[in-house]
């Protein structure tokens, strides 16, 4: 992973046409929504990849939140583990000594084998936003279907590289109804405790925040919320708050005050490769082979599984497929990946025993983006920090949590952006389209609809309260809702259904699910900590009893 090319960086001069299209990265860093102060040295890819004819008692297809849960306590129970990862190991810096680009520079690192960018927000004061680049195996996978795209991080540590790290625990009371099945009584008292210690999970100093200059966008949307009556609410986060602090004394390296989310950060965010990753590491039981796709999983005739898997080069095309056995295979490519692999396989006899539930209860976490105008004398800041740190809870009421989100432009915008989560009870499913050899999702645009409207109970009232209006330059020509992506894919291999209630595959002892899949298209809130939460209560009963 030392090619200096795939994560060169774009050193040019910016005119001021080419800053302000480059400030889409940033937009969309704002709703995609280790202490010490270095970019990440951690954990490396195996000294050689994963080779053919190699067997490995416990196999994890993915190195996101599941997978690394998994891996890590596996790793501690005495098992010898390997991960494969589709995309790179972001362990080595690009010609401008960074290992991530920066937010307002996309470059090769950026996008997941795309020639032109594809920006979450598309315009910006009637600009278009994208750009070409060259085709690599970056950091961002900008994945279509029919009516959503679905934005997914690529490489060791999955989406936790381009995240905006809001580290949130559903509310007890809602749990019942994002995995009914789970006792939730032990997830709040071991495993979500567990899982946020694991993380790395803190919350800002609250006299901090209101003094600190980038977070002023997050004070003004505090005001509005609470002037409309909703609940201001301060939501933890993975970043160092201490670096943070010294990004704003201007002693360190800027990290998150100079935009860095959504292609990576240098520094201050505790992203997984700086968790469980780096604790996985220092177990020594544990090798990553990245820029390896598993095509194939089959039951092997002496027992255990037979794994085909691809290794790509940079450019993504396929240089050796390896065949490779283990005893044990756990899904953790993250819900798309795990979806659409796990659909594949069933479809074309590979697994022919899995249920009929494959593929079944995919949903968007209910998200959906917009921009409120302020008035003048509601300036957000010129300097706005890249994580989010407070949300607006209309739940109850309304149906949606809306984080205040960054627009960090670099310029003074006056606008509030937001990304609402929301109850949304649409669920699309996974199928198997044989002429074309890959699967496809049946989600379309307008089951958005309940979405926008809970997230109108929100924004409508604020505007009617402030005199304010929606902006409409954000997501094309006078539209003023991002209803056309999601960052929070969950489902697909709902538990209790496609699994057993702790994520056993049912038709085959030894296949697990242990990521976002088994949750079935909601959370109220960001997944991630509940992702975590449940891979952590999942993987320590199949250690108990599997093994």
């Amino acid at each position: 992973m030392s090619d200096s090319t795939m994560q060169e960086s774009e050193t040019k001069g910016v005119s001021r046409r080419s800053f302000i299209t480059g400030t889409g990265s940033l937009l969309g860093a704002a709703a995609i929504v280790g202490h010490a102060p270095r970019a990440w040295a951690g954990v490396r890819a195996a000294a050689a990849p994963i080779g053919s004819g190699a067997h490995v008692p416990a196999l994890v297809i993915g190195t996101g939140y599941g997978g690394s849960v998994a891996a890590l306590r596996l790793a501690e129970a005495g098992v010898d583990v390997h991960m494969v990862e589709m995309g790179m190991a972001w362990d080595t810096p690009g010609a401008d000594g960074k290992i991530f680009a920066n937010t307002t520079r996309p470059d090769d690192r950026s996008f997941w084998l795309r020639t032109r960018t594809k920006q979450p927000l598309s315009n910006f004061l009637g600009f278009p936003l994208d750009k070409n680049v060259n085709c690599r195996t970056g950091i961002l996978d900008a994945e279509e279907f029919g009516g959503i795209t679905v934005y997914q991080g690529r490489g060791v540590g999955g989406g936790s590289l381009v995240n905006g790290g809001m580290a949130v625990t559903p509310r007890r009371e809602n749990f019942g109804a994002i995995l009914p099945t789970v006792n939730a009584a032990e997830m709040y008292a071991t495993y979500y405790p567990r899982a946020n210690s694991g993380l790395g999970v803190g919350t800002i100093d609250p006299a901090w925040f209101d003094s600190a200059a980038c977070y002023q966008y997050a004070r003004v949307g505090r005001k509005h919320a609470q002037r409309s009556g909703f609940p201001f609410l301060f939501v933890p986060a993975v970043y160092d708050w201490d670096y943070m602090k010294q990004e704003a004394a201007g002693t360190v390296p800027r990290s998150a005050l100079d935009g860095e989310i959504l292609y990576g950060n240098n520094h201050g965010k505790k992203s997984l490769q700086k968790t469980y990753i780096e604790r996985i590491r220092a177990t020594g039981r544990v090798t990553i082979s990245p820029l390896h796709k598993v095509t194939t999983v089959t039951p092997a005739p002496g027992g255990g599984y037979t794994v085909l898997i691809d290794q790509l080069n940079t450019g993504g095309q396929t240089t050796v497929t390896k065949t490779v056995t283990a005893d044990k295979v756990f899904f953790a490519a993250g819900s798309v990946g795990t979806s659409k692999l796990l659909v594949g396989l069933k479809a074309t006899g590979a697994l022919p025993l899995l249920n009929d539930e494959i593929g079944r209860g995919w949903g968007d976490n209910g998200n959906v983006m917009c921009g409120r105008a302020n008035h003048l004398w509601d300036p957000t800041g010129k300097v706005q920090s890249s994580i989010p740190t407070g949300g607006i809870d209309n739940w109850d009421a309304g149906g949606a949590f809306a984080e205040i989100a960054p627009l960090p432009t670099g310029i003074e915008t006056w606008a509030s952006f937001y990304l609402s989560i929301t109850k949304n009870p649409h669920r699309a499913r996974f199928t198997w389209n044989a002429a074309a050899g890959k699967a496809e999702l049946d989600w379309q645009t307008a089951w958005k609809q309940p979405s926008i409207d809970a997230a109108k109970t929100i924004f409508d009232k604020i505007n009617r309260k402030e005199g304010t209006i929606y902006r409409t330059d954000l997501f094309g020509t006078y539209k003023i809702w991002g209803d056309h992506l999601t960052y929070h894919p969950l489902g697909g291999a709902v538990l209790d259904k496609a699994t057993d209630n702790h994520g056993r595959l049912h038709g085959y002892s030894g296949l697990y699910v242990i990521d976002g899949a088994l949750i079935p298209g909601n959370t109220s809130v960001n997944p991630f900590v509940t992702i975590t939460a449940l891979a952590e209560r999942n993987i320590e009963r199949i250690i108990a009893t599997d093994l």
